[in-house]
């Protein structure tokens, strides 16, 4: 029997001493008894029915429970699908119901405002709260500590993630075996990754960034992880020197950067710094070096792909570029209408294909072949050109995208719900650029001719049934939306208006 990620990931472990998970209790968990965890889960998730293939949907607190959760599904062959902390029980319903998840484990707290989503979509609800506790931990403690090992192939689905839609609904990409594992295998290479080193942890465990980049390649390199539950700049600095590498996204580096404490010193013994699912402002790159003599090294990847292109580990990291396809993978940048490969220099639409692309979109065969081409080319809507030298470098997103914090928000997911808000007759949401966050939400609205608009009450549903991170922080009212000759929202105009609304 063979379970390609189970075999390179997990194996290995069981048994072993060797620390794993630093916790910010001061306790470490190691190799050997985070396996014994996972295979209690998986006893767990036998005993609620769920078979190779079932979906458990996720919404819980980083923990090292919540992890175990992830490994036991690669074991048991279950279908992992992690689902954003910020989301509320509105916006939760779609992605169990879309999903057909057998089981949905969420924190105690959201249990009884959940159990209804779970008994229309005729799956178990179980609870998991962030120190361990909830039903579903109880049921845990109650199994063997060792479990059987579901037989599973390169193609078999391996985790669902959903990504906001551009035009609305959202698409579970469908994640294989061979996705995870190719990946996980070209980034222990390309950045040297070993059973020495440690990780500062302090990304979410629900998107690709820090479960699939972070921890895959640690338990493929078999390093540890000081495990924090999120980033705290202060416990970030004071965990640093424990600490062999770091990834994280544009806006922990900046705010490292604004602490005097953070320096030279502090750094020396840092092996690597790694930046991801943002741009990161090459103002940002020349400030860290200036200040620590280390050189962030910038990546490329989407929940499509996981990474596709990263900045050499030996050779030029150059500010403002995405480096090169990993091993395995091509790239190439396209006319957008015509689909026919540019020549270096140009500006197109990036394309990359290789064994790190998923396997479409779960149950919309049509946006699949919209988007993946039948060669294998997924069409990434980024806009991208690469030099004579063979570095990508990112130019622009796809459409309208906004990214804050690290965070895709997809402005037509936001107007939809805003356009269904009494009073309101239509929307436009924008990004503009935000000193911390590198973008937030704008919302313009243009309010219905007979209905008062409520702002107040339009502020309360968006705080209720919003994402945090999707919520509008600047919300503004107009008599009409600006339009070109054919009708269409001129959203470069929105974007000029409100340019310095979060940073005047």
């Amino acid at each position: 029997m063979a379970n390609p990620l189970y075999d390179a990931l997990l194996a290995r472990h069981v048994g072993q001493d060797t620390p794993f998970l630093h916790l910010p209790d001061g306790s470490t968990v190691s190799h050997g008894a985070f396996m014994e965890k996972v295979a209690q889960t998986v006893c767990a998730l036998r005993e609620l029915d769920v078979q190779a293939g079932d979906r458990v949907a996720v919404h819980v607190a980083k923990s090292p429970e919540a992890l175990a959760l992830y490994a036991a599904c690669l074991q048991s062959g279950a279908v992992f699908l992690p689902l954003n902390t910020a989301y509320t029980p509105f916006e939760l319903e779609y992605f169990v119901g879309d999903s057909g998840a057998s089981l949905f484990v969420c924190d105690p707290s959201e249990a009884e405002a959940l159990a209804g989503i779970a008994a229309e979509n005729g799956c178990t609800l179980h609870t998991l709260a962030a120190d361990g506790s909830g039903s579903f931990a109880d049921l845990v403690e109650s199994q063997p500590v060792t479990a059987p090992v579901a037989d599973r192939g390169p193609d078999d689905l391996a985790a669902l993630l959903y990504t906001s839609g551009t035009t609305g609904r959202s698409k579970g990409a469908m994640l294989t075996q061979n996705n995870l594992l190719s990946n996980a295998q070209s980034l222990v290479e390309e950045w040297r990754v070993t059973s020495d080193d440690v990780l500062l942890h302090a990304l979410p465990i629900f998107h690709v960034h820090g479960l699939f980049v972070a921890c895959n390649t640690m338990l493929l390199a078999g390093g540890s992880m000081i495990f924090q539950p999120k980033f705290d700049v202060a416990r970030v600095i004071e965990r640093l020197p424990d600490a062999t590498t770091m990834m994280g996204v544009p806006t922990f580096y900046t705010r490292l950067l604004s602490e005097p404490a953070f320096d030279r010193a502090l750094t020396q013994h840092m092996r690597l710094f790694i930046s991801g699912s943002a741009p990161l402002l090459a103002e940002t790159h020349e400030r860290f070096e200036e200040r620590t003599g280390h050189r962030i090294l910038e990546r490329y990847g989407m929940t499509e792909t996981s990474m596709s292109t990263s900045n050499p580990y030996d050779g030029a990291r150059r500010a403002g570029t995405v480096g090169f396809p990993l091993p395995g993978v091509e790239a190439k940048v396209c006319d957008p209408e015509t689909g026919a490969e540019l020549p270096r220099g140009e500006i197109g639409v990036l394309e990359v294909r290789g064994p790190n692309v998923f396997n479409g979109y779960w149950q919309m065969p049509e946006k699949t072949a919209e988007e993946l081409r039948a060669d294998g080319f997924f069409i990434t809507g980024d806009l991208a050109r690469i030099d004579a030298d063979g570095y990508i470098t990112i130019v622009g997103r796809g459409k309208d995208l906004i990214i804050s914090g690290g965070y895709n928000i997809y402005p037509s997911e936001i107007e939809m719900f805003l356009n269904a808000l009494p009073g309101v007759s239509e929307s436009a949401v924008v990004g503009a650029p935000h000193p911390d966050l590198g973008e937030s939400v704008v919302a313009v609205l243009v309010a219905e001719a007979d209905v008062p608009l409520d702002l107040d009450a339009v502020d309360a549903a968006v705080r209720r049934d919003l994402a945090g991170f999707k919520r509008p922080r600047h919300i503004a009212v107009m008599d009409a939306l600006p339009r070109n000759t054919m009708g269409k929202v001129q959203k470069k105009n929105l974007r000029d208006q409100f340019a310095e609304v979060f940073t005047a």
